[in-house]
């Protein structure tokens, strides 16, 4: 679970700063497209290394969704009972729904999102126009700018409660880190979630056109 979220969010983070080049223009976001399409081509083939990349997040997801569905059925077989009450068991509960229905709703935005700006299916402008165009007519539609907006906050969530977790898996958390861990974990959650949301959001009221 540690191991395949730690991939996943090393993707994030390079989605999220190759997002940015919108905010240099048209021609820098469509030419940072091309390049990931184009990169090592032809000597290893066109749109090899995205292919890869689409293999190799498909297997993490995967074996991310596996490794949550083990933990929660080991721990109810633990534990058929549940916590009595209390601030462990309101915590327990929270963290416990928050990553199952938002993993969950994670994923559903992850389809749309493959359809809607990398296929162009489900966008506007269609499939035949430039990455730039589609990501101006998906973002310009409000409802679709909150579909995002929503399913960002819960990916948010979801690594908040993600990187803490990691530490703990990986034994780098302890009761003396336990505060530090926590709010390294909600800094990160932050500046990640806020990254990706700078983008649709200026769309929608007009700073990039």
């Amino acid at each position: 679970m540690a191991t395949t979220g730690i991939i996943l969010i090393l993707f994030l983070i390079a989605h999220m700063i190759g997002n940015l080049h919108a905010f240099q223009g048209a021609k820098s976001f469509n030419e940072y497209s091309s390049y990931l399409r184009t990169l090592g081509n032809p000597a290893i083939g066109y749109r090899w290394f995205l292919t890869a990349m689409e293999v190799i997040l498909t297997a993490c997801i995967l074996a991310h969704m596996w490794a949550a569905f083990s933990l929660w059925y080991q721990a109810k077989k633990a534990r058929p009972v549940g916590y009595a009450g209390g601030r462990k068991a309101i915590q327990q509960t929270y963290a416990s729904r928050t990553m199952r229905w938002g993993g969950v709703i994670v994923l559903a935005f992850i389809v749309y999102h493959l359809l809607d700006l990398s296929a162009g299916v489900v966008n506007p402008a269609g499939g035949n126009s430039t990455p730039y165009d589609r990501l101006i007519a998906g973002f310009t539609n409000p409802w679709v700018t909150a579909w995002y907006v929503i399913a960002l906050l819960l990916l948010g969530m979801h690594l908040r409660h993600g990187v803490w977790s990691a530490t703990q898996t990986l034994g780098q958390s302890n009761k003396r880190r336990e505060q530090t861990v926590n709010a390294f974990a909600i800094v990160f959650a932050v500046l990640l979630t806020a990254g990706f949301l700078v983008v649709p959001l200026s769309i929608a009221f007009g700073a990039i056109r």
